[in-house]
């Protein structure tokens, strides 16, 4: 139970990431927006870093970062390379697409990490889980459909391909973290999650400093301006905050990554509110259904898994 708590608590923690980002990005690069996002989030797990190399203060918390040599970081360098992958895309169409549009595209990353889910690690759902799933589905589509009154092609939009491209990649990032922290007898990898947490966090900004510097500066008085948003703090630490709780949730006894999964998209609910009160987005009325949809899948797969 406690692992679904905590998913339910990252999907709230991602809703405020999603909308934080959306500020962040509104005529505002790209690329020096998410390297700031993953300078400031290795910042936060900096210190956990040195305190567990240096001294015995965090040993036996939560907050302890394992030790490791390569072995163990090309595991994680490939899983930052994924997500960076996955945000870049989704940066890129964030900013070009309203919040109401993006989150059930998003969504549909559980669907995609169920299937994985069941062929990899053979997880299998019970009836009340099943009934949430396909309410879940059925609402992401509705969603989706409603983009059509706003005027977007989602065949010949590429933006929207960027964002399908993210959620891809999205769902493959969460299948490999279930690998990368399931036990080695179990088949998985056995890492800690704090480590796999504050170090793919420092890769992916030792890569974002190299794009920064090769690709963004040499062109950066020719493309859109880079301005400074105090919504660029706020994106760090509820993506920080939300990943600690995901990984966490991840990384306790009997936790599923199909449900897991599922949950966190339910972040959608809290991006759809922020985009009606602060972005004022359209068509409003006929996606509230869908999300009433959205919640009550969730209480399903809450039951299911009590």
């Amino acid at each position: 139970m406690a692992w679904l708590l905590l998913a339910f608590a990252s999907a709230a923690l991602l809703g405020c990431y999603d909308s934080f980002k959306k500020e962040a990005l509104r005529g505002n690069a790209v690329i020096p927006v998410l390297f700031l996002n993953t300078l400031f989030s290795s910042i936060i797990f900096l210190p956990f870093i040195v305190l567990s190399a240096t001294t015995n203060t965090l040993d036996g918390t939560i907050l302890h970062v394992a030790e490791g040599g390569w072995e163990m970081h090309k595991y994680i360098l490939l899983k930052a390379l994924i997500v960076l992958s996955s945000w870049i895309l989704g940066y890129f169409g964030m900013k070009h697409l309203p919040l109401t549009i993006v989150g059930p595209i998003n969504a549909t990353r559980p669907v995609m990490v169920l299937v994985g889910a069941l062929l990899v690690f053979g997880e299998r759902l019970n009836v009340w889980q099943w009934v949430g799933v396909m309410l879940a589905v059925a609402s992401f589509l509705m969603l989706s459909r409603s983009g059509k009154k706003e005027g977007i092609d989602f065949k010949r939009d590429h933006w929207i391909w960027m964002i399908v491209g993210a959620a891809a990649l999205g769902a493959l990032s969460g299948l490999y973290d279930k690998y990368l922290m399931a036990p080695v007898e179990s088949g998985g990898v056995g890492l800690d999650r704090m480590m796999v947490q504050s170090w793919y966090n420092i890769y992916q900004c030792g890569m974002m400093l190299l794009m920064l510097w090769l690709l963004w500066w040499p062109k950066h008085e020719q493309t859109t301006p880079f301005h400074w948003d105090w919504a660029i703090i706020g994106v760090s630490l509820f993506l920080s905050t939300a990943d600690f709780m995901y990984f966490y949730s991840l990384s306790l006894p009997d936790a599923m990554i199909s449900i897991v999964s599922m949950v966190r998209r339910g972040s959608v609910v809290v991006s759809f509110l922020f985009g009606a009160l602060f972005f004022h987005e359209k068509n409003l009325k006929a996606k509230a259904f869908d999300l009433a949809l959205v919640l009550l899948g969730m209480i399903f797969l809450y039951i299911g898994s009590a």
